[in-house]
């Protein structure tokens, strides 16, 4: 069981730890390297998603994503820096966070969405079909600004849990019980927004190296 405490520390091993700063995207694999470059904000160098990608998936599921090509995990904490750029009112302004990938049309995501709607805001599956919202409990949007804010993701193969944190709260702002997939890829990405994504850190169960 994965445990997580103040701070969002885990007793798992660290396994990738990001920052960017090196401006190589070496080790991820992008649905289109045209939507995605490297910026400095302030003192921060960040992965810059630029625009909305050109890939058009399948399946009704984001289409701007970046996945991690060499880990593969089970058990997982995954948190991640971000900086939402879309507009002020926009009730579907998001960035996502993405585990389980099996494929192109098989893997999870957090729609971390302005305003909770049946589309937005909430834990999806993506299982050859257009995405579901699989949330057991979740909050009624997610409150961006023009500020960074850190996304936590813990996973529990073992009993299906999934929760995702918003800025080091102790209590999560969704959460999630499904085992369709207990190993996969993770990613970052956005359904309908450009963003910044800083620092990114990875605990967890290798399955594959």
């Amino acid at each position: 069981m994965l445990v997580l405490v103040t701070g969002c520390a885990s007793q798992q091993p660290l396994l990738f730890h990001e920052t960017f700063d090196s401006g190589d995207l070496g080790r991820w694999e992008v649905t289109d390297a045209s939507a995605w470059s490297f910026a400095e904000d302030g003192d921060r160098k960040v992965l810059h998603l630029t625009k909305n990608s050109d890939y058009k998936a399948k399946v009704r599921s984001p289409n701007s994503i970046a996945w991690l090509t060499d880990l593969e995990m089970s058990d997982f904490v995954l948190e991640v820096t971000l900086k939402s750029l879309g507009k002020p009112n926009d009730g579907h302004r998001d960035l996502c966070l993405f585990w389980g990938r099996q494929d192109a049309e098989h893997f999870y995501y957090v729609h971390m969405g302005k305003k909770a709607d049946p589309h937005s805001n909430s834990i999806f599956l993506v299982n050859g079909e257009p995405r579901v919202s699989i949330a057991r409990a979740r909050t009624e949007g997610t409150p961006w600004d023009d500020a960074y804010h850190r996304v936590v993701v813990v996973r529990d193969t073992e009993t299906g849990m999934i929760e995702v944190y918003y800025d080091d709260k102790i209590t999560p702002v969704m959460t999630a019980v499904d085992k369709t997939f207990t190993t996969g890829r993770i990613g970052i990405g956005s359904f309908d927004n450009t963003g910044y994504f800083d620092e990114i850190k990875l605990m967890g169960r290798r399955v594959k190296p």
